[in-house]
């Protein structure tokens, strides 16, 4: 099967599995990551999804000559690979190990957070080939990272690393080779230990909020977060952890 699909302690992991070809995309990957993603984002024993690639690699995009030969490997709704044009609800890491290029770089861009090994390398090389990164990297990147910065590696279709990805704000999280899957996992333990509803609210409004003007801003988090207000007002608050609100002592 070129997509594993593995649920334990309320994370699921999706690997993309064809280490042959670094985990290109070709049209039953494409398919085989749409449906494993809409099941762990409807399964209600999952919190969070993390994606990552097998063999040392992660993705290094659309398989060229799958292309050639006239396979879809992005739908009208979800985008590349069922990924990149795709709401999801749940949190969505990516925990990249070895190549994250053109395509692979833009499912990345689109998790919510990105655990990086030290030696992987990010790239969107499309104008290498002739081509444009369209399933998002040409409106992301600028919205991650600083935009000259991000004109640059698109003009010049260059790999970057990890800890400069990371020095701009666009990786969370480094750590040794080989370790990316497991620190991905430990950072979605993290989250799973805080309340599933305040984290699918938070999410939404990180998400969609870029847009809302000043005068409308507070309002419309307001309604969105009404509904988690007034369940903790009902006697739902979490007091357990209040000391992590106390001021720091010098």
């Amino acid at each position: 099967m070129p997509v594993h699909l593995e649920i334990e302690a309320q994370v699921a992991t999706i690997t993309i599995n064809r280490p042959e070809v670094r985990n290109a995309i070709d049209q039953a990957t494409a398919h085989e990551i749409s449906v494993s993603l809409a099941q762990a984002d409807a399964d209600p024993t999952a919190r969070v999804i993390v994606i990552t690639g097998a063999g040392g690699s992660f993705c290094v995009g659309m398989d060229l000559e799958a292309f050639l030969r006239g396979e879809v490997v992005r739908s009208p709704t979800n985008g590349f690979a069922g990924v990149t044009q795709r709401v999801v609800k749940k949190p969505l890491i990516a925990a990249v190990e070895g190549y994250a290029l053109a395509g692979g770089f833009e499912i990345a861009m689109a998790c919510d957070m990105i655990v990086a090994s030290e030696d992987a390398r990010f790239g969107l090389n499309e104008a290498r080939r002739g081509l444009v990164p369209d399933a998002g990297g040409l409106m992301r990147l600028p919205r991650q990272i600083p935009p000259k910065i991000a004109a640059e590696l698109v003009m010049t279709a260059r790999t970057v690393s990890s800890a400069f990805l990371a020095s701009h704000g666009l990786v969370n999280r480094i750590v040794p080779r080989g370790e990316a899957l497991s620190a991905a996992r430990q950072l979605a333990a993290e989250i799973v230990s805080n309340d599933p509803l305040a984290i699918e609210i938070g999410k939404r409004i990180l998400n969609e909020s870029s847009d809302w003007t000043a005068s409308e801003m507070f309002s419309r988090q307001d309604e969105m977060t009404a509904s988690i207000i007034a369940f903790a007002r009902a006697g739902a608050l979490r007091l357990t952890d209040q000391g992590d609100s106390s001021p720091v002592e010098e």
